[in-house]
């Protein structure tokens, strides 16, 4: 036999020659890896050839690459010179990167992002190269930024502060080539915030964590849940600031005190002593109090009694005599006796006096001035009709 045809009878018996086309996924053997490139076998009848960014791979790491390793990529081009095919490892990663979030969206399961950039509208997740965002309304409570005014600046200091940290997602959107990828971090927590909701009763007391405070009141976090307790139900006095009374990140217990659909309304005044029960035990009407002075406006001063309640010295209960100026009578922080006037505890109203510990001036018996002018004006007549008779008598 001939060479010319053991040469032919070779050619049959080989595998037809494939030219890698552009885009294309190929797998290979390594033949050589160094930090700056590997060298891949394509089927015995080509050399790839991947470097530089391509290396870098979100399902291989190219640094554990030997010759030997079989490797997908995908065929970014040609050198015409060198004959080598130029193969990346990236983009092979992210088509199985586009093809795995399609599974997971259509099997809802839960996986884990890490943001790596905020917006104003939400967080930036990088999948290796693969594009993906968290949207502001697809994060829990406990990651919401709660913000005065929806400010966009505090929104973004808040949302950056979530950079860096793991979250668990649900796809909820993903298209055929990977460009609009959306996660929910709310969607992740669904099922089990349902159950929590189920359980959950009026009256149920429960630890949570503020997640956000405003002037209406502070948002509590618990078992994936969020309920509000608004400005009136945080303590039994008056709530002019909530921030006074607690931090994002505290942990409080709170009462249950609303189901209306997922809206819940906590209260944490509730869960102490009723204040005005407990005055209402310890003092009546006429009973003679002493407190410092928590305020003073221009019409009156304001005590300071038990349980934060402030109890009101009105201005006419101030003294016998006219009040030009309140605070010649009573200063922030010192103590002020004052007799209890009016107390309804259901209707959380308590009225006091500093003239009633005082004796009332004695009242001079005197004719106004009205009655003054009209007995004048009656002698004057008087005299001028005796005048005119004695005229008329001469």
């Amino acid at each position: 036999m001939s060479q010319t045809e053991d040469f032919g009878i070779v050619l049959k018996g080989a595998a037809p020659i494939h030219t890698p086309n552009m885009g294309e996924l190929v797998s290979g053997t390594v033949i050589s890896a160094s930090q700056k490139m590997i060298l891949v076998d394509l089927n015995g009848q080509f050399t790839g050839i991947i470097s530089g960014s391509h290396m870098t791979s979100s399902t291989e790491d190219s640094s554990m690459i030997k010759a030997g390793d079989l490797v997908d990529a995908i065929v970014i081009g040609d050198d015409k010179d060198s004959g080598l095919f130029m193969l990346s490892l990236r983009k092979a990663s992210q088509i199985k990167l586009i093809a795995k979030l399609h599974s997971n969206f259509d099997t809802k399961e839960i996986i884990t992002v890490i943001p790596n950039e905020a917006n104003k509208g939400g967080l930036l997740i990088d999948l290796d190269g693969i594009k993906g965002f968290i949207p502001v309304s697809q994060l829990t409570p406990m990651n919401y930024p709660r913000v005065e005014g929806a400010n966009p600046e505090k929104i973004l200091e808040h949302l950056g502060r979530l950079v860096g940290k793991p979250f668990k997602v649900r796809v909820i959107n993903v298209d055929q080539d990977g460009k609009k990828i959306i996660f929910s971090e709310k969607a992740a927590l669904e099922e089990a915030r349902g159950e929590s909701l189920k359980k959950l009763k009026i009256g149920d007391n429960v630890d949570g964590t503020v997640s956000g405070i405003l002037t209406y009141g502070l948002f509590i976090t618990f078992n994936g849940l969020e309920g509000l307790v608004h400005v009136s139900e945080i303590d039994w006095g008056h709530v002019s600031d909530p921030s006074k009374f607690a931090k994002v990140g505290d942990k409080v217990k709170v009462q249950v005190i609303g189901i209306d659909n997922d809206k819940i309304s906590l209260s944490m005044k509730r869960l102490k002593p009723n204040p005005w029960q407990v005055l209402a035990e310890k003092y009546k009407v006429n009973d003679i109090i002493e407190a410092p002075v928590m305020r003073i406006s221009q019409f009156g001063i304001f005590l300071s009694l038990d349980g934060g309640i402030s109890g009101l010295i009105h201005l006419s209960e101030i003294s016998h005599t006219m009040v030009k100026d309140v605070s010649e009578y009573a200063k922030v922080g010192e103590n002020v006796k004052a007799k209890i006037i009016t107390f309804d505890p259901i209707a959380k109203r308590i009225g006091l006096s500093m003239k009633a510990l005082e004796e009332a001036p004695a009242v001079v018996a005197t004719e106004t001035p009205a009655v003054e002018e009209k007995k004048e004006k009656k002698t004057t007549k008087k005299k001028t009709e005796e005048t005119t008779t004695e005229t008329v008598a001469e």
